[in-house]
C-alpha cells in the first residue's frame, strides 16, 4: 500500500473527521482506503484540519475507509475501556460513476463525527 494514493479514476473523494467529544478537528487519525476486495489504496493521518487532502481518485465501485478513533483518543488522553467500544470505524461505500442519476456527481465526500462511544456519517458535498 503506497503511504499516498494511486491514482488514476475521475471521481474525488474527500473526508473530514471531527472529534465530537471535544468539538475539533480530529487531527492525527489513522485513515485507510481499500477496494473492495480489500486491497489497500491509501494509508495517511488527518492533518491540522481532520482532512486527508492526497486521498486518490477513484473509478466506479466497492470502496471502505478505516479510521483508527480509539488510538486517537488514548493519544489525547481520554481513558477507554479494554477493548474499547469504538476501536476501528469502518464506512464502506458504493461509487456508481453515473452522473446522470439525481444526487451524483463526480466527487465523494466521507465525513465522520466521533467521539467514543458513537459516530455519525453521510455522503456530504
Amino acid at each position: 500500500m503506497a503511504a499516498r494514493g494511486r491514482g488514476g479514476g475521475m471521481i474525488s473523494l474527500s473526508t473530514h473527521v471531527l472529534d465530537t467529544m471535544h468539538g475539533c478537528p480530529a487531527v492525527g487519525v489513522d485513515v485507510v482506503l481499500s477496494d473492495g476486495a480489500g486491497a489497500g489504496l491509501y494509508r495517511g493521518v488527518t492533518n491540522g484540519d481532520g482532512r486527508c487532502p492526497d486521498l486518490p481518485r477513484l473509478t466506479p465501485g466497492r470502496y471502505r475507509l478505516a479510521f483508527g478513533v480509539a488510538a486517537y483518543y488514548r493519544a489525547r488522553g481520554v481513558a477507554l475501556a479494554d477493548p474499547p467500544f469504538l476501536d476501528v470505524v469502518t464506512i464502506d461505500f458504493g461509487v456508481s460513476g453515473d452522473f446522470g442519476v439525481a444526487g451524483e456527481s463526480g466527487h465523494y465526500h466521507v465525513p465522520l463525527l466521533v467521539a467514543p462511544y458513537g459516530y455519525s456519517t453521510y455522503r456530504g458535498s
